[in-house]
């Protein structure tokens, strides 16, 4: 095909589109063909352990001023253990545990002491096991020698006992010669403890003046530089050197998925200049912890602010400090997500049959997994810090237990997990509310092949994910008094709609605002996660795609459609191009890449044919045509001549149901028509849209009530578009979509 090039004045026109013959053959699917034998790594719980919730250890009571929840209000008649920030392996199978600062803040936690706790787990594994941690002793962190530098809760006593309102301990390693490096978020500091508990030198702040508001150094009027417990949740030692994480971005960065990773000589007591950019899946993301691999790479431990059902982000990412991606950040690669854990063997199961995540697949949901070690014999040990007694994961109105794991990593050979390509149509949409990250990750979880995005533009030129401009009915914009006045009506495509318009919003303002259920009188247990997330940029989706894996161990493909193009270009807010550098900047932007860039209307797609070598979609509705093309028709479209058309710069053809099996004036199915015969004929792979679970959208004799909530029979109606000729679909259900063709 010959080099075509986009005019000033817009696409190219609907006489030279149509005239071009169809040269090329459709590239690979963006979900790669299935195979009948997969090797897949399959994370596994081997081994499980916890310490009750409500456990105390001697000491004078704690938790006076902590926040009361779940039925339990201090204080507490002993020292409260809120869970593991951190921890080290010994040799002999025992464990330092190391909680935080106590009850979140400096106010709250003046009576809670700074320790490092002893454990030894009693694993419950396949064999058996109690399945308890035992407490054997602790080392009380102290002041004796007056290194602090400010004045402590416990200033006028001898041993000067280090409290939760002097420090914020979050991450910590040992030196080879026994001593203890922490690193805390008020300062943020690194503190340097003997082997028995003593600070052994002032604390050691960042370099450049950059303070927390809980730093004891800030100045009256001063403004802070770190965010407020934002510091340093993750560090990891390398030789002569360690490496603290911030937890979060820095307030004056424009890049707030930017995680800054510090490198300190320990021999010199200063800090290098050297640093590195580590970048979280979404703006909230945060950085757990971190663990240090031979050579330069790091286990890194990112989590959100979510726990139980509610959850997204809870994974362990491998990075190498001498390997970076485009924009200078680290490259990250998926070890374990950890909300899918295979348990073949059930453990803990027994006796929490009604515990959230505690089955055949086990997910470590709590809100702060802040613990990832490489044991010594490779497999991942990972823990939680509880946030006593807020947190409720795994039973609601339960506080959380303190739990470790133990994962392992096997690389087993298995037969492919279904058999067509399944893509998650606005991701688990059936499930959560529709576009957010939640319903993408769900998606994953459920063994979809690809996530499919809708992409919309901001005031600022930034594409997010909304299935339409107009986010009155998908997000909570209508309650927002702030954005009463930007409610307006506008021609799109030709139809007068009135609300709240995603072009009229920056991407800061867009993100004030929380994602809702489109359907909630048909999904009410999706309207249950209204108000929790935020309208996800397609960045973030691609790079949760490209970091995540199928079922069967393939990248997630990531199949986005371009929303109302021809609008957009005419308020200057051309998509094309944007999507194009959000690939290439993913390193997606590529043949072979399992993407698939999918629209209704036809010039943008031919532009994108000369842009950009990854699959395109021609999307058909059940009538009407394309927007930018007011002489055709979808119903011209899908004959043979017009297949042979869109096959001149297309892939695959993507068909409204009712185009390749209509519905009868009864509501059954009636019989299959050319569409997809004449597709095949002209090379294109057919994708059918879109299949959902509820009787409201099922053929009747499918359905299994006069509900129209209800579930039918979803899979009976897939396999009949299969036999008809669908190469593969779009679903609102994927768990319902893959066990349709498993």
């Amino acid at each position: 095909m010959r080099i075509l090039h986009r005019a000033a004045a817009g696409f190219l026109s609907a006489a030279v589109c149509l005239s071009l013959a169809a040269t090329s053959a459709p590239s690979a699917a963006a979900a790669p063909a299935k195979q009948k034998n997969v090797r897949v790594v399959v994370p596994t719980l081997a081994a499980r352990a916890t310490l009750s919730a409500d456990h105390l250890e001697e000491g004078p009571p704690s938790g006076a001023l902590a926040s009361p929840g779940n039925g339990r209000q201090g204080p507490w008649p002993g020292q409260v253990i809120p869970g593991f920030s951190a921890m080290i392996e010994n040799a002999d199978g025992t464990f330092w545990g190391m909680p935080d600062n106590g009850f979140g803040t400096r106010a709250n936690s003046a009576d809670f002491l700074l320790r490092l706790y002893l454990v030894q787990p009693h694993w419950q594994v396949a064999s058996g096991g109690s399945g308890e941690i035992e407490v054997l002793s602790h080392i009380s962190l102290r002041d004796p020698q007056r290194r602090a530098g400010f004045p402590l809760v416990n200033d006028a006593t001898p041993e000067r006992l280090l409290t939760g309102a002097d420090f914020d301990i979050e991450s910590v390693v040992r030196a080879d010669d026994g001593t203890f490096w922490i690193g805390e978020e008020f300062g943020p500091f690194l503190l340097h403890f003997s082997a028995d508990g003593v600070l052994l030198a002032a604390p050691v702040a960042l370099p450049g003046g950059l303070k927390s508001p809980s730093s004891p150094f800030l100045a009256p009027g001063e403004t802070p530089t770190v965010r407020g417990s934002k510091g340093f949740e993750a560090l990891v030692a390398q030789g002569r050197y360690l490496y603290p994480i911030l937890e979060g971005y820095l307030p004056n960065d424009t890049d707030k998925r930017r995680r800054m990773i510090y490198q300190f000589d320990t021999r010199t007591g200063t800090y290098t200049q050297k640093t590195w950019e580590y970048r979280a899946d979404t703006d909230d993301a945060l950085v757990g912890d971190a663990f240090a691999l031979r050579g330069n790479q790091l286990l890194v431990l990112e989590r959100d602010d979510f726990w139980g059902p509610e959850a997204v982000t809870k994974r362990v990412y491998r990075v190498n400090l001498a390997k970076t991606e485009a924009g200078g950040h680290l490259a990250k690669e998926l070890v374990v997500d950890l909300l899918k854990i295979d348990n073949p063997d059930r453990i803990g199961m027994e006796n929490n049959a009604d515990a959230y995540g505690v089955g055949e697949t086990f997910a470590f949901p709590q809100q702060s997994v802040e613990t990832v070690v490489q044991l010594r014999d490779g497999r991942l040990l990972i823990a939680n810090d509880n946030n006593y007694p807020g947190n409720d994961a795994r039973y609601p109105g339960v506080p959380d237990d303190t739990e470790m794991i133990i994962v392992d990593l096997p690389t087993v050979k298995r037969k492919a997990d279904h058999t067509v390509p399944v893509v998650a149509h606005r991701g688990a949409s059936g499930y959560r509310p529709e576009h957010t990250l939640a319903a993408y990750q769900l998606a994953i979880e459920q063994c979809a092949d690809a996530i499919e995005p809708d992409l919309v533009m901001t005031a600022d030129g930034v594409l997010v994910d909304r299935h339409e401009n107009e986010i009155g009915g998908t997000t909570d914009v209508a309650t927002r008094a702030e954005f009463a006045g930007r409610r307006t009506t506008k021609t799109i495509d030709g139809t007068a709609v009135t609300g709240w318009f995603t072009e009229d919003f920056t991407l800061a303002e867009l993100r004030t605002l929380r994602a809702k259920e489109r359907l909630p009188q048909l999904r009410p247990g999706s309207a249950e996660f209204d108000g929790l997330y935020v309208v996800p940029t397609f960045s973030e989706v691609v790079d949760l795609a490209r970091h995540s894996r199928t079922c069967d161990g393939q990248q997630v493909a990531v199949v986005p459609e371009i929303k109302h193009p021809s609008y957009f270009g005419s308020i200057g807010l051309a998509m094309e191009d944007a999507v194009v550098d959000t690939l290439r900047a993913a390193g997606l932007n590529r043949r072979s890449a399992p993407v698939a860039i999918q629209s209704f209307e036809v010039n943008n797609l031919v532009y994108l044919s000369q842009r950009s070598p990854v699959t395109l979609v021609q999307l058909v509705n059940c009538s009407g045509g394309p927007a930018d093309r007011p002489e055709l028709t979808y119903a011209q479209m899908v004959t043979r001549q017009g297949m042979r058309n869109v096959a001149s710069y297309a892939d695959k053809i993507g068909f409204c149901k009712d185009v390749m099996i209509p519905r009868l004036a009864d509501g059954t199915l009636g019989r299959p028509t050319a569409a997809i015969r004449n597709a095949h004929r002209a090379g294109l792979s057919v994708v059918g849209w879109t299949f959902r679970a509820e009787n409201q959208f099922l053929p009747v004799e499918y359905r299994s009530s006069a509900n129209p909530a209800d579930h039918g029979d979803l899979a009976a109606e897939i396999q009949d578009f299969l036999a008809a000729g669908m190469d593969e679909f779009f679903t609102d259900q994927p768990d319902l979509g893959v066990a349709a063709v498993r």
